[in-house]
């Protein structure tokens, strides 16, 4: 079995942990995918996306 390495990591913009986007939890804003470490960071950042992008901005991808 081969592991695909080409895909990267993304950062939960609640707590600024590493995740991968194939397995974490995701929503969009404004046009953008952001992906999430657990429900609870997911929920958290639906009830207020701004304050957690002024914590943890986020480029382009």
């Amino acid at each position: 079995m081969t592991h695909d390495t080409t895909e990267t990591t993304a950062q939960d913009p609640v707590c600024g942990m590493s995740v991968e986007p194939r397995t974490a939890k995701q929503t969009e804003y404004q046009g953008q995918v952001y992906y999430f470490c657990s429900l609870m960071c997911l929920r958290a950042f639906e009830d207020d996306p701004e304050r957690y992008l002024k914590l943890h901005p986020q480029g382009p991808a």
